[in-house]
C-alpha cells in the first residue's frame, strides 16, 4: 500500500482522519510509517509538507476548483451497497469492478466529530470490510490501541482533554474523489484511491485540507467484496517499480494525466 499526503501534515491528525490506512497497516497488509512516507500535493491545492512536520497543521487553504476547470476524462457513478449492516456500514456490493471499488470507497469514507471517535470508525470499518482470514482479536486490539493514540493527538490539537468530545463544529472527514484500477477479475480487484481529507477545529475555525493516495486490494468473499491482505500484497507487487499516480484534484489537467476516474454521487 502506498499512502501520500499533502497541504497540511500532522501524524496524529492524518492517522485520525484516514481509517483505511491504519487498518491495512495494523492487519499486516502493509507498513505504515510516517518517516517512510513520500509526499506530494495536488497541482493547485497548496504547499507540500514533510513527514517530519510538527504536530500542529501548518498554514493551508481549502481547495477551490481552478478557473480553468478541465473536465475529467472519466466519471463513474459507483453502486451503493444493498443494505446497511449493524455497524452502520453499507455492504452487499455487486460482483463487478465498480462494486469492488465502491466497497473500497465506503471503507475509506470516515467522519470523526464530537459524537464519533477514531476508535469508533476504525473498529467499524475493520469489522465491516476486512476479510475473515485477516480478522483476529489481536488485530482488533492493535487497531483500537492505535486509534486511541490518534484520538488523543487529535484532542490535543483541538484544545480538549483526551477522552472528551471534540469542540462543537469540529471534525475530520475523509472522502474518496477518484480512483484508478490496477488489476481486475471477477473475484479480485486492486486500485489506487485518491481522497480529500479535511479538518476543522471548531465552529469559528478555518477548514484545512489535504489529499491522500491509498493502494488497496479486494477479494470476493461470502457474497461481498472484502479488503484482504493477500489481494493488497498482490497489488503491491503489481505496482512495484512504477511511478505512483500524481495527486491532483478533479478539474486539474494533472488529474486526467494521472489516469484518475472521478466519482459522481450515486443517485
Amino acid at each position: 500500500m502506498g499512502r501520500t499526503r499533502g497541504t497540511w501534515n500532522s501524524k496524529g491528525t492524518w492517522a485520525a482522519g484516514v481509517a483505511l490506512a491504519a487498518l491495512l497497516a495494523f492487519t499486516g497488509y502493509a507498513v505504515l510509517n510516517g518517516g517512510d512516507e513520500d509526499t506530494d500535493t495536488p497541482s493547485k491545492g497548496g504547499s507540500s509538507a514533510s513527514a517530519s512536520a510538527p504536530a500542529s497543521p501548518g498554514p493551508s487553504a481549502t481547495y477551490a476548483p481552478p478557473d480553468d476547470w478541465t473536465e475529467p476524462d472519466s466519471w463513474a457513478a459507483l453502486p451503493r451497497g444493498k443494505r446497511t449492516d449493524d455497524r452502520g456500514s453499507q455492504v452487499g456490493f455487486p460482483q463487478s469492478t465498480e462494486g469492488a471499488v465502491a466497497m473500497m470507497v465506503a471503507a475509506n469514507t470516515t467522519v470523526i466529530d464530537s459524537e464519533k471517535t477514531n476508535v469508533d470508525e476504525q473498529l467499524r470499518i475493520y469489522r465491516s470490510y476486512i476479510g475473515a482470514a485477516d480478522q483476529s482479536s489481536e488485530n482488533a486490539e492493535q487497531i483500537e490501541l492505535a486509534a486511541i493514540q490518534s484520538d488523543k493527538a487529535l484532542a490535543k490539537q483541538m484544545g480538549v482533554s483526551p477522552g472528551q468530545p471534540l469542540p462543537s463544529g469540529a471534525y475530520v472527514r475523509s472522502t474518496v474523489v477518484g480512483y484508478k484500477v490496477i488489476k481486475k477479475s471477477d473475484t479480485e480487484v486492486s486500485a489506487w484511491l485518491l481522497s480529500r481529507v479535511v479538518q476543522k477545529n471548531g465552529e469559528m475555525e478555518k477548514e484545512k485540507g489535504s489529499y491522500t493516495r491509498t493502494l488497496a486490494g479486494a477479494q470476493w468473499e461470502g457474497g461481498d467484496w472484502k479488503l484482504t491482505g493477500d489481494a493488497t500484497a498482490r497489488a503491491q507487487q503489481e505496482v512495484q517499480g512504477q511511478v505512483q499516480p500524481a495527486m491532483a484534484a478533479p478539474g486539474d489537467p494533472e488529474f486526467n494525466q494521472a489516469g484518475w476516474t472521478a466519482i459522481r454521487q450515486a443517485s
